[in-house]
This record gives C-alpha cells, structure tokens and sequence, in this order.
C-alpha cells in the first residue's frame, strides 16, 4: 500500500490527512487549531479499519487533546505523537510523499511541483500577492521537510488549475507596462476544488469530461464560480487574490475601485484598514453582523432586514455570475455546488438557479432538500441542463496530483 500524507497548513492551524492512494481511502485526518496561542486544540480521526484498539468498530474514533504549542515545527510533532498514540501506525502505513497545498502559485506554477530549496524561496516570493496564505504554507512545507526527510514533498498550488485561463479572461484593462511590471492580473483560487469536482461530476454521468462545459460554484466561508470547458478553466470569479469576485463569509467580492479611494479621502482609512475591511468586515458579515450562512438563513426566517438584503445580495452576485459564464461557454451542460454553503443550503442552491429557467435549467424541491452525503442529482428529468452536489475532496485531489506527479 502506498500512502500519501496531505499538508494543509494555515497561518495559526496545521490541517493533515493520510491517504491510501491505491484504494483513494482516507486513514486518518487531524486538524491542529489556535497555534502559537496560549491553547492549541488538536484533534485526530482515525477510520475503524485502521484504529489502533484492537476492538472492531464502524465508527471513526476522534481524539481531542488541548495544550500550548509555540508553532508549525512544534505542531507537527504533536501530530506524530497522535498517529503514535491512536493510529494508524506511520511504520505501517509509511507515508512515500507528503502533498503540500500551497495558495499563489502566480503565473510561475501550473503543475504539481516537486519542492526543493529554489521553490522554497519563490513560494516566498510570491507571498507578496498572498500575504495571508502563502508565508503560513511555507511554514508547513519546511516544518515537513525536517520531520519527513528522504521523501518527495510536492507543492499543488490553488491557483494553478486556473492557468488555462484565455488573455481575455485573465488580463485587467489596467497600464500593461505596469501590471506586468507588479504581476497584477487574475489567477484564480480554489483550483484543486474546481477540479476535483469537475472531473467527479463528469465520472458521476458517465460523460466525457472533454465534451461537458460546466459550472462548478465553491460556496463556503470563501466563495468562487468557475466555467470550466473541456475539463479546462476558462473563467473564474476569483482574481489576483481571492478577495474577488462572489459575496463571502467576510469578504466584499466585486466593489467599485474607486469606493476605496473615496473612503481613504473622506473617511482616512489607510490602506493596510482598507484591507482590512474588505477582507474582515465586509461580506455577510458586514451587511448583517454573521458571517455563517446558517446564521442568515435563521435570520432571514425572523425576519431580520440586515439578514434579508444580505441574503439577497449574496444570491443576486451568484445569479449575475451564472448569467454571464453561461453566455462566456454558450451554454452548459452541468451546474454543479460543493462546499459548506454550496454541499448544505438547499435555499442558496434554489435561489441562485430560479431565473435560469431560460437556460434550460429546473430544479427538482424535492431532491434539493432531500438530505444525502454523496454526488447527488438536484435538477428535475426534464431540465435540459444536469445540476448536482458534489462534495468536494481537496485532500484527495492533492495527494492523486501528488502520485502523479511522482
């Protein structure tokens, strides 16, 4: 059995999960919380047929422990010191590469990439158009490449299913000179997302991935429509960073440029405050003080105004978005929804599809609100254009990058 050890590594979090690639099994998955704070919470999820208690079981086993830990280096430690103590044993199921999520790739990546000290220092590099994202990476990938020495690490980048984006798409009607001069122009994000899911939706039908134009909407706390023809990004709503775009949890999306300036002269934000409330103060959260949908949707049912207009402002950006990546393809043949928003609020879905009737596109209320965990067909049999729920899997999608890479 070969197994794949995935790193998702953040600013203050250490998220990991051990895969049998041969089989595409998950065996155990951790995430390590709050680090570098007085109390880090780790948790870890053994599957029964890998639990270390010799007692058969169905149920996954998750172990929660709480104590301070200083950073990644320390993190990973504690994550060895889970695998020892709950299982799987990593002597047993011995990890032949770790797969590295990694945000900004720029315009340098678009492929898995096999990481050495060179690709260390462009990831670093590129930190200036993901200052969030990227430095906490980088982070993850040098903690890792001192615990797990001797074996392949591979970086698979977010931005880099998107590199198949037409000039068209990709270019900003900004000076050419100077946006060449700074990088600026549309990468994209949540690529290993729109990937998966794409390639899921296809094998689901029994179609040709190259003959199907779909579009996949990563509806979470972050949010991003991509139009995807051929199994090959065409369009994505996400730009230069993944502030772009759809209304998210806290994040604006699309907003006039010049707002920004009329705010810095009237009301004197600085820039690194302008930034600051794009990115966490705006959004859900800025129109109604939550940023969990579940939140809005309750507040919606009470009749909460500031939770009513962010709801329709949220489902009014989805709408305008399906609109024009419909007209971008000349029509599609898949709609597909996945992550936290997108996989569980059957009202988002509806909403958002209800006037692309024109396209050929009917929901079934039925199997909408019907619960199930799996792909799952939401449209009715006479709409022209299939819509599903696909959850999505970016840990499996890294470590099958990963062994191809390989």
């Amino acid at each position: 059995m070969s197994a794949i050890l995935v790193i998702n590594s953040g600013s203050s979090s250490l998220k990991y999960s051990l895969l049998d690639i041969e089989r595409e099994d998950e065996l155990a998955s951790g995430l390590i919380e709050r680090i570098g704070q007085e109390s880090a919470v780790a948790s870890h999820t053994v599957r029964p047929d890998t639990q270390a208690d010799a007692v058969a079981t169905m149920l996954d086993a998750t172990y929660r422990d709480e104590r301070p830990i200083a950073d990644h280096h320390e993190a990973f430690a504690v994550m060895l010191e889970q695998f020892a103590a709950h299982g799987p044993s990593l002597d047993e199921h011995a990890p032949v590469a770790v797969g590295h999520r990694v945000v900004h790739g720029g315009a340098r990546f678009f492929a898995p990439t096999l990481i050495d000290d060179d690709v260390d220092r462009q990831i670093e590099e590129l930190s200036v158009l993901a200052p969030l994202h990227n430095p906490a990476n980088l982070a993850g990938i040098l903690a890792a490449r001192t615990v797990f020495r001797g074996i392949p690490h591979v970086a698979v980048f977010d931005t880099a299913f998107h590199q198949t984006l037409p000039p068209a798409a990709y270019t900003y009607a900004i000076d050419a000179e100077l946006a060449a001069q700074h990088r600026v122009r549309r990468y994209g994000f949540h690529g290993t997302s729109h990937q998966f899911v794409s390639e899921a939706a296809a094998a689901h039908l029994g179609r040709d991935l190259g003959e199907l134009r779909q579009l996949v909407f990563h509806l979470g706390n972050g949010a991003s429509v991509t139009a995807i023809e051929g199994g090959r990004s065409v369009e994505t709503s996400m730009g230069l960073t993944p502030l772009e775009g759809l209304v998210m949890g806290t994040r604006s999306g699309d907003i006039d440029p010049a707002a920004l300036v009329h705010l810095s002269r009237r009301a004197g934000l600085s820039i690194n405050e302008l930034d600051a409330l794009l990115n966490t103060r705006s959004g859900l959260k800025g129109l109604a003080g939550r940023s969990d949908m579940r939140d809005i949707l309750a507040g919606v049912d009470a009749g909460d105004e500031a939770a009513m207009l962010a709801f329709d402002v949220y489902i009014h950006r989805l709408r305008a978005y399906a609109g024009a990546y419909i007209a971008q393809l000349g029509g599609v043949d898949v709609i597909s929804f996945t992550a936290g928003v997108g996989e569980n609020a059957a009202r988002v879905r509806a909403e958002a599809l209800a006037t692309l009737g024109f396209a050929g596109v009917e929901i079934d209320p039925e199997r909408n609100t019907a619960p199930g965990r799996g792909i799952r067909r939401i449209s009715s049999d006479a709409s022209a254009v299939t819509v599903l729920v696909v959850p999505t899997n970016e840990e499996l999608q890294i470590a099958r990058q990963t062994a191809e890479m390989l």
